[in-house]
């Protein structure tokens, strides 16, 4: 799913509001107008006048939105059509309207103007769905003039299901893919190639008699390299964890996902890492200018420390309070032979003679890692992840290992309140795989209270 898909469709819920606004507030005007007045005259300025209106208006377009979620108007797609949301929009509207009738029948209330709420419904739907058609119209004309990138997509089968995909990617790019190529017969090598030159964001399999070995050496390619896998499916390969099933023209795709976390879940976390990062910042001000304060009163050298990190097979720089003299990572390699972690690529000594002093306090309430709260307002990392690791680190992985990357990495996670430092490796990409597979808002919110329940407990870190 690209960000582009989720910030156009983010941007949905405010359009429809507006325009729901819009609607309401151009039929209220509508009536009021002398045009319409000397036809049919006002009996109902006293009892709602436009500032009340104002009101009805608001809150007549937040239910609205919560029925346009319940009918799929808000799904993550490519490329929105305006032919296929019109029906929902219709039928959207005009349950709340009847909704909203049958409510002030029961409050035996009378409502003094029929024709707002036939206008309000007429034009509720126009104004919607032009700014759906607006939308869409913006979507396309980014692509054509080359602003958003399309889905490059890569597909393989040599049957009339194929041809049919290819040609309907050929014929209307405004579904906002773009074909690389169609291989009939390919071997894994061979997509391989494909995938690193030109370059792919997705691959079709649309022959869904591939023989099953081929099918999953091709899924563990897609997971390693994070790319977008669907398939044309058969009986019997519909049953899998995460899966989104779609039609590409007359054509049922089923994608297998990474994560459980995409869609709204995803637009949700973000909004959540923005907030917590900020909020956090600011309540910890003071708290920074003290620790830094303590770290160039006691040793030489820069207060904050920058360290190289890979999170979803990018490279970016984690910030912490510096905890060790200078040139740390230089003496890494003279204490290798002293590495407490055996079972794995990472590295740890519990005693660590790097350590400063003041290093060891922060380490030992964790206040060393409360600058990465920079990272999750730049994006780079989330409050609730996978551990971030070090490239050196990534290098060392087996296949099963680099599951853990399909995630943003994050400043807690499920291993992390599962035992630190005290689990194995294995157990630790076990939890991180668990939590990938498994993501919800709830469990994100379990981690994070259970995260600032055990600071004050487990000393594990120093």
């Amino acid at each position: 799913m690209k960000k582009t898909d989720l910030f156009f469709t983010a941007l949905l819920p405010p359009l429809d509001f507006l325009m729901v606004f819009l609607a309401g507030i151009s039929a209220y005007l509508f009536r009021v107008s002398p045009w319409m007045a000397q036809y049919r005259p006002v009996l109902f300025a006293v009892d709602l006048p436009f500032q009340k209106f104002l009101y009805l208006v608001v809150g007549v377009g937040c239910f609205l939105l919560l029925i346009f979620a319940l009918i799929g108007l808000y799904q993550i797609k490519p490329i929105r059509r305006w032919s296929e949301d019109l029906p929902k929009i219709i039928i959207g509207i005009s349950a709340g309207i009847i909704i909203i009738v049958f409510y002030i029948f029961l409050r035996r209330e009378w409502f003094n103007s029929r024709f707002l709420v036939l206008a309000g419904w007429f034009l509720g739907i126009i104004f919607v769905s032009f700014g759906r058609f607006l939308i869409t119209r913006i979507q396309v004309y980014l692509i054509k003039k080359e602003k958003i990138t399309p889905q490059r997509v890569l597909i393989i089968g040599q049957d009339g299901v194929s041809q049919r995909i290819t040609q309907k990617i050929q014929n209307e790019p405004a579904l906002g893919y773009s074909l690389v190529e169609l291989l009939k017969e390919p071997d894994l090598l061979e997509v391989k190639n494909k995938v690193n030159n030109p370059g792919v964001d997705e691959i079709i399999l649309a022959d869904p008699n591939w023989p099953k070995e081929k099918i999953l050496d091709l899924i563990d390619f897609c997971e390693e390299k994070h790319l977008v896998f669907k398939f044309v499916p058969n009986l019997f390969q519909t049953l899998t964890l995460n899966t989104n099933l779609e039609t590409l023209g007359s054509v049922p795709l089923i994608e297998l996902k990474r994560t459980a976390l995409d869609g709204w879940g995803r637009i949700i976390k973000r909004m959540m890492d923005i907030v917590g990062s900020l909020f956090g910042l600011v309540i910890l001000a003071p708290l920074f200018g003290l620790v830094a304060f303590m770290i160039k009163w006691d040793t030489r050298g820069p207060v904050f420390v920058k360290l190289k990190r890979v999170s979803q097979d990018k490279v970016f720089y984690l910030y912490k309070f510096r905890s060790m003299v200078q040139g740390a990572e230089e003496l890494k390699k003279y204490l290798l032979p002293y590495n407490e972690r055996k079972d794995g690529p990472l590295f740890k000594i519990k005693n660590d003679p790097r350590i400063t002093p003041v290093g060891r306090i922060l380490r030992r309430y964790r206040i060393d890692e409360l600058p990465q709260l920079i990272n999750v307002l730049k994006g780079e990392m989330s409050l609730i992840g996978p551990r971030p690791h070090q490239p050196d680190e990534i290098a060392r992985y087996q296949k099963h290992h680099k599951k853990v990357l399909n995630l943003k990495a994050g400043m807690t996670g499920l291993a992390q309140i599962s035992g630190s430092s005290d689990l194995s490796f294995e157990e630790e990409v076990r939890l991180d795989t668990y939590y990938i597979e498994h993501w919800s808002l709830l469990l994100d919110l379990k981690i994070l209270f259970k995260t600032f329940l055990i600071l004050w407990r487990d000393r594990s870190a120093c």
